[in-house]
């Protein structure tokens, strides 16, 4: 079935279709091709009846979260010998995990052709602002507004005219007059058309309007004999150009700020093939680093035994042993922040045997433990190098919050981060956390003991939240060293 086409639907299933494919994003084609699916497979959700359709919202639509943000453009393709470069446009856009949903001038089919950009887009192509099937759901309205930017490419003389003066006699003007939407354009003309006193005047104005352009270059055209200024911007430029738009760069609070984090278990050797461990994953204290380098900090990880991929971007130590651990620690030193997330084994085997133990006839063999450094408490009461703020972690398995409020005052540390590790939580090696931020009230001078609990998250939440928080306590910091 190439398309659906529904009539004689009441008002009430029409809105709720509207309103299920506006939440969704998606056409309300589409939406219905998957109501269609869910009711084949027995999942079907129940029609809610609306009294009335809600009042269009001219409100920018959130971006999309996630370590990989996807995001949408609406392009409109202009009647242009450059609408060639719209094709590998698509392409470009996509591989930066960006939805196309394209629009042809008539113009423009004369260049390229509807089955070429759905091809490439995956998407249904528009070219009719009085195609029935689309205007069903207010078709222009919704690529005006159901998209993060709108990108024209290539942006004729024409497009420029109509935009700048407010036309909408088809569907690429009507849509950018109704958009609420960002929108870039890439010129492609003529030279003598782009210098042309009257586009000029269009530009300007399209520019003060908030408009952003990218190109034209310089070049020679498409006609005999002909170059100048009016060169359409190559694809990979205008992709990059859209990418800024649709990513701004993330803020970096944590910039020139240089942050130790001390990650997964120790393991303790027995014997050459034998060693005392933990069940730490290492996820939590890998997830931080890589939050800490996303906000701009030098970040220098000292890993025990892990099996994850080093984070992009930071400085990785790999050890064996808290011994190992703590020689790597000070090594790094001085830092602005240090935070010690590793489950480092509180004890190791005082006489470590040269070749494998064996069993006796007496039983077990003796082993003698001692107890090995305590990391966080060495770095936390240094007199030279000590980092202004040092993070520990406190898991427990009972009694969480008093547990951390002692090793909290017993270790001298600033913050502790503390969490359940019972069995039951799946929080070793698992992908959820449950934390509680403990930190000393008006800087330890009163001894108070200041408990922030925190949801459910996962581990990569978590290490997002906690460096956040980081950053607020070391910019406040540098503001009142500053004043």
């Amino acid at each position: 079935m190439a398309s659906l086409t529904i009539r004689k639907l009441d008002d009430a299933v029409k809105t709720y279709l509207r309103l299920r494919s506006a939440k969704n994003r998606r056409s309300v084609e589409e939406e219905v091709r998957v109501i269609l699916r869910e009711l084949i497979e027995g999942r079907e959700e129940p029609l809610t009846p609306f009294s009335a359709p809600p009042a269009v919202s001219t409100a920018p639509t959130p971006q999309r979260t996630g370590a990989l943000p996807e995001a949408s453009v609406t392009l409109i393709i202009g009647g242009g010998i450059a609408a060639y470069k719209s094709l590998d446009l698509i392409r470009r856009l996509k591989e930066r995990r960006v939805e196309v949903r394209c629009v042809l001038t008539k113009a423009a089919q004369q260049f390229v052709t509807p089955l070429a950009v759905s091809a490439l887009s995956h998407e249904r192509v528009y070219t009719d602002l009085f195609d029935p099937q689309s205007e069903f759901d207010a078709g222009h309205i919704r690529l005006a507004r159901d998209c993060d930017l709108i990108v024209v490419a290539p942006a004729t003389a024409d497009l420029l005219a109509k935009m700048a003066n407010g036309h909408a006699d088809d569907l690429a003007s009507a849509i950018l007059l109704a958009t609420n939407r960002k929108v870039l354009l890439a010129p492609a003309m003529n030279p003598l058309m782009w210098s042309n006193a009257a586009t000029r005047r269009n530009v300007a104005q399209l520019q003060r309007d908030g408009v952003v352009l990218i190109g034209p270059n310089s070049g020679e055209m498409a006609e005999a004999g002909e170059a100048g200024i009016g060169r359409m911007s190559e694809a990979i430029e205008i992709a990059k150009a859209a990418e800024r738009l649709l990513r701004p760069p993330v803020p970096k609070p944590l910039a020139g700020k240089r942050m130790l984090i001390t990650a997964g278990p120790t393991h303790e050797p027995i014997d050459p093939v034998r060693y005392i461990a933990n069940r730490s994953s290492g996820k939590q204290g890998f997830a931080i680093a890589a939050a800490a380098q996303a906000a701009g900090a030098e970040v220098i990880l000292v890993s025990g035994p892990v099996d994850l991929d080093d984070p992009a971007g930071v400085t990785v130590k790999h050890v064996e042993s808290a011994r190992q651990m703590l020689e790597q620690v000070q090594a790094a030193l001085p830092a602005d922040i240090a935070i010690f997330a590793a489950a480092v084994a509180d004890w190791r085997v005082a006489n470590e045997g040269e070749q494998k133990l064996k069993k006796t006839a007496a039983g077990m063999p003796p082993l003698q433990l001692v107890e090995n450094p305590d990391i966080l408490a060495t770095i936390s009461k240094l007199t030279d190098k000590r980092p202004p703020l040092v993070i520990g972690f406190a898991a427990e398995t009972e009694h969480l919050i008093d547990n951390a409020k002692s090793k909290l005052a017993r270790k001298g540390c600033d913050w502790i981060v503390a969490n359940d590790v019972s069995p039951a939580t799946g929080v070793m090696g698992g992908d959820r956390n449950t934390v509680h931020l403990l930190s000393r009230k008006n800087g330890g001078k009163d001894g108070e003991i200041a408990v922030d609990s925190w949801p459910v998250m996962t581990k990569e939440q978590v290490a997002i939240e906690l460096v956040a928080h980081v950053a607020r306590s070391v910019t406040g910091k540098s503001r009142e060293t500053a004043s």
